[in-house]
């Protein structure tokens, strides 16, 4: 049974033009065909697809056998067929890793049924159809959550490091500051972080927690600037993150001078 498997229906591939009979060649067809949709299936598994490639995809197999049995089985002959066919660029649709994957899996089909190796043809195509479910339905290579880009503006006066990275800490699952920009004849600073969510959706909920920060600093700010007269630069921090000797209390002597 695996000799017929791995033979080839003409019997030999030295001269297969000469072999060739109507129903060998019928019987090729028709595998090539059955072949051709089940590539087609397995390529549209869980991916965009457009119809046009599809039919392609399809009818390759039959386009290679023919080829195949034209060049009279001749194996450099058909390896020179297929680098011709990598020259071919389909330039309606931008081709993916898939798509060129596709195509030469048509194309080792078509050069199995060209030569009279439909058993071979077919145990190859079984093969990459379950192993491509298998890897497509797996995690293999899924990509963790795509990374986002967040713009903060804030005003030239305020000491922006370190800033918003309590709530960026409690967001995103890695973050960090890529590049900081002037607007506004340099009055103010756009900080642009790359960062990556804890969980999906998250985006609303971080964008709400940066502005009601920096309004809260704000609001703040402009108190201390109208009660006491003084223009301070308000930074949050965690609890019980200041140093101890920090949060001692200091003597202050007022210079200032009133006329």
């Amino acid at each position: 049974m695996s000799d017929l498997m791995f033979s080839s229906v003409f019997g030999t591939a030295d001269s297969l033009v000469s072999s060739v009979s109507a129903s060998s060649f019928l019987l090729c067809s028709v595998v090539s065909i059955v072949l051709g949709l089940v590539i087609a299936g397995v390529y549209m598994f869980r991916h965009r697809y457009s119809k046009n490639f599809v039919v392609t995809l399809a009818l390759l197999p039959l386009i290679v056998q023919m080829v195949i049995t034209l060049v009279n089985g001749n194996l450099g002959a058909g390896i020179a067929v297929m680098g011709v066919f990598n020259l071919v660029r389909f330039r309606s649709i931008p081709g993916s890793a898939k798509d060129i994957g596709s195509v030469f899996l048509a194309m080792a089909v078509g050069l199995a049924t060209g030569m009279g190796f439909l058993g071979l043809a077919v145990l190859f195509t079984a093969i990459i159809a379950v192993v491509n479910a298998v890897y497509v339905l797996s995690p293999l290579g899924r990509p963790r959550e795509a990374e986002k880009t967040l713009k903060i503006v804030v005003p030239e006066d305020l000491e922006f490091d370190g800033i918003f990275d309590d709530v960026l800490d409690r967001f995103a699952a890695e973050h960090e500051l890529t590049e900081v920009t002037t607007s506004n004849m340099g009055s103010l600073y756009t900080l642009e972080y790359t960062l990556r969510l804890r969980e999906p959706g998250m985006e609303k909920r971080l964008i709400d927690e940066v502005r009601r920060l920096e309004d809260l600093r704000n609001r703040l700010a402009a108190a201390l600037k109208s009660n006491l007269q003084v223009a301070v630069d308000i930074k949050f921090v965690e609890p019980k993150t200041i140093a101890r000797s920090e949060g001692k209390a200091k003597r202050v002597i007022d210079n200032r001078r009133y006329e």
